[in-house]
């Protein structure tokens, strides 16, 4: 394997494995708002609770994320020498104001509203916890600027030696692809929140124990959920979906397997891209619906991958095709599910609904899986470019690190983050079992006494 292969699968692994952590956290915090603001306004000690028990799910979540996330800053210094020394003067910005948000305002009132309940107000309590909140939001949104200049690079000159420079940093922030990759991102990440938390409602339901907090995740994750999953497909996704037909048409083409320029393009439901033939084998179709999707008309043309030159392709075609493919099947099923087990709650039979509950329950991975395959469809689209149409992968990685010395990291890597997600597994499989109701009864002992 060649180091560029080596340092792009090392740096794919760090960030997949990563990204599992702050997507749960960022759901979950605005979650965990909802649910104090209930408990503030209605003083039920359950609901308060319930606040607490997704604030220690949180706090675990939010030390992992910090753990396996401190490994890529290096890896822009180790791995992709080139890409920094060329782009730290645009990417350094965003990155350093993500770690102050992250590390100082997320974690500072994380630890006020874990543990400083008794030493301040309701009020004081209830704002500790819409800081978390918004601490994890900003922490995301510097994030996805910095990736949205690589996809969309604005504001920036270069200089004589080939390094980027700023124009306007608040054009940088407000990067058009940013936003709408923001908003997409981020209702993503309350659809994992939304989905594990009615996964650990309808276990509590069909265990029999801690029913009453069941209830309470299960009602705020269907809800919380229906209104996500919706907003992910219409309108997060059709913008962004929009834009990037627009300023990437290789990806988009990449992305539905069109191989040919159309009219009345249509959107490949099963089927698998033969990059030698460049068609599809055994497609199911629907007609003219990818004209109509991206242009608001099927009779609008379509830019295939025959008007874009071959060394401009996505790498690893197949592998785009099918991750935007899993992540819109999952989409789907996510509308279906949610829409089901709200018309239940509506009914008043979510709760004694077990088949509902069951795939609530085991559903809770298929967000991970979803939002992984939208991460994987956005870089693997943007390939061959590190920063699109400015500089190609192959030009940004480290030539001096040798493919031995980065496969050796990464198998040590591999091994160190296994030993941490069986860590993370067992601490919050603790915390589900203890359940909220151990520090209900402590915490009513406690005011007691």
């Amino acid at each position: 394997m060649t180091p560029e292969l080596i340092h792009r699968l090392h740096f794919a692994f760090t960030i997949t494995f990563h990204y599992l952590f702050p997507q749960l956290t960022m759901g979950l915090g605005l979650l965990i708002v909802v649910i104090k603001t209930v408990a503030l306004r209605s003083g039920s000690q359950e609901w308060d609770s319930a606040a607490r028990f997704w604030a220690r799910i949180f706090g675990i979540n939010f030390v992992f994320g910090v753990v396996t996330g401190i490994p890529m800053e290096f890896e822009f210094g180790t791995n992709w020498a080139r890409f920094s020394q060329l782009s730290g003067g645009v990417i350094g910005q965003p990155l350093a104001m993500e770690g102050v948000f992250s590390f100082f305002l997320e974690s500072a009132f994380l630890g006020l509203f874990l543990y400083g309940e008794k030493r301040i107000s309701k009020r004081m309590h209830w704002f500790s916890a819409v800081m978390v909140w918004l601490g994890s939001w900003i922490s995301g949104f510097f994030i996805i600027v910095t990736d949205a200049w690589m996809q969309h690079p604005v504001a920036y000159s270069r200089l004589p030696n080939g390094q980027f420079e700023v124009l306007s940093f608040w054009r940088l922030l407000l990067n058009p692809w940013g936003l709408l990759q923001y908003m997409h991102n981020m209702t993503g990440a309350v659809v994992t929140g939304s989905f594990v938390m009615a996964a650990v409602g309808a276990f509590y339901l069909l265990d029999g124990k801690n029913k009453e907090f069941g209830k309470i995740f299960t009602r705020v994750g269907v809800i919380a959920g229906l209104i996500s999953t919706i907003a992910i497909i219409f309108p997060t996704g059709d913008l962004h979906g929009k834009y990037v037909a627009k300023h990437q048409p290789a990806a988009i083409a990449g992305m539905e397997g069109l191989f040919k320029t159309e009219t009345g393009a249509g959107v490949v439901l099963i089927g698998q891209p033969n990059e030698e033939t460049g068609q599809i084998d055994n497609p199911l179709v629907v007609n003219n619906l990818l004209s109509f999707l991206i242009y608001g008309t099927t009779k609008a043309e379509v830019t295939g991958l025959d008007r874009i030159p071959r060394d401009q392709w996505p790498s690893a075609l197949p592998l785009l095709y099918y991750s935007y493919h899993i992540m819109a099947g999952l989409g789907t099923y996510f509308v279906a599910l949610m829409i089901a087990a709200a018309f239940l709650l509506w009914r008043k039979k979510l709760f004694s609904s077990r088949w509902i509950l069951w795939l609530l329950l085991i559903s809770f991975p298929f967000p991970y899986i979803a939002n992984t395959a939208g991460w994987m469809t956005a870089e693997i689209g943007r390939q061959p470019w590190l920063i699109y149409g400015l500089m190609r992968t192959s030009e940004g990685y480290s030539h001096v690190v040798s493919s031995g010395n980065g496969l050796f990291t990464l198998i040590g890597f591999m091994g160190l983050y296994a030993l941490l997600g069986l860590l993370f597994t067992v601490l919050v499989y603790r915390e589900i079992s203890h359940g909220p109701a151990a520090q209900t009864s402590e915490l009513r002992t406690a005011i007691a006494d």
